[in-house]
């Protein structure tokens, strides 16, 4: 089934200029870019996209870390996407990723992990629709940049 999904590279990503190396690992795997920008997020704005987390003992941290510096926002479309992408991605703990993830080859620990990506296609709607407008979304459709 095709989905889409978001895709966070965190402060810790962008910070170790592993952008590209996130971005190359959903295309190699067959997943199509549809959106992407560079923003930081403002406290209020963290803690609206985290709001499920508010209360919980790492919610205060979380939020520091996500507004410390900049991140990269992507979404994605493919078949399965979103189980796809976190396959890649690897555990949470990027300790207990498995080898060959993306938080395993370049994440440091929880929090540290390189990537935040949706869990489920309703958490996927919201978080695109919280980082892109719907003019800001590619659709792909038979025709492509290539045949253009």
């Amino acid at each position: 089934m095709i989905e889409r999904t978001c895709i966070l590279v965190k402060p810790d990503g962008v910070g170790q200029k592993r952008i590209g190396k996130v971005l190359d690992a959903l295309e190699t795997a067959g997943l199509k870019l549809v959106a992407l920008k560079m923003t930081r997020l403002s406290a209020d704005q963290a803690g609206q996209f985290y709001k499920e987390h508010h209360g919980k003992p790492f919610y205060e941290a979380l939020v520091r870390f996500m507004t410390s510096a900049p991140l990269v926002a992507t979404a994605w479309e493919g078949d399965g996407a979103i189980g796809l992408a976190r396959s890649l991605m690897g555990a949470t703990n990027s300790t207990a990723a498995d080898p060959g993830t993306l938080r395993r080859a370049y994440g440091t620990d929880n929090r540290h992990n390189l990537v935040h990506g949706s869990d489920s296609t309703v958490s996927a709607k919201r978080e695109i629709d919280f980082f892109f407008k719907p003019d800001e979304l590619y659709s792909y459709g038979e025709k492509d940049w290539r045949t253009a």
